[in-house]
């Protein structure tokens, strides 16, 4: 069985979570083996006349690369690293902490546990505010 349709759950998760209003944060993490990209960080921001976009901020051994991304573009970006480098994505909100995680099979599943993060992040907080 492919992990695809459960990381499919949890883009669902992450996107449910941006509209309301309770994402703080999405990290990809824990690479196979000693690679060359180390994480991705994905952080909602507002760019000209209040366009939301995603923030994918790509940490190497030796540089950090920023691209700015929709919502739905991003997600093919991050599927593509899924199992290649990493294992783990995991999505911060205010109510709880999810969890995609591939095991040594590969096989999917999300786990939630109790939030990290009291509050959204800024920019979710900030669109909150004017009301996007």
């Amino acid at each position: 069985m492919s992990y695809e349709p459960i990381f499919a759950l949890f883009w669902e998760r992450v996107k449910q979570s941006i509209n309301d209003k309770t994402y703080s944060k999405l990290t990809l993490a824990k690479t196979i083996g000693d690679t060359e990209i180390k994480n991705i960080y994905v952080r909602p921001v507002l760019i000209e006349n209040d366009v939301f976009m995603l923030s994918l901020s790509t940490k190497y051994k030796t540089e950090e690369v920023e691209s700015f991304h929709t919502i739905d573009d991003a997600y093919p970006i991050l599927a593509s690293y899924m199992n290649n480098p990493f294992l783990t994505a995991l999505l911060f909100t205010t109510e709880n902490d999810i969890t995609f995680k591939l095991n040594k099979k590969r096989v999917g599943t999300i786990i939630e546990q109790a939030p990290t993060f009291k509050s959204a992040s800024d920019v979710i907080i900030e669109m909150q505010e004017k009301g996007l």
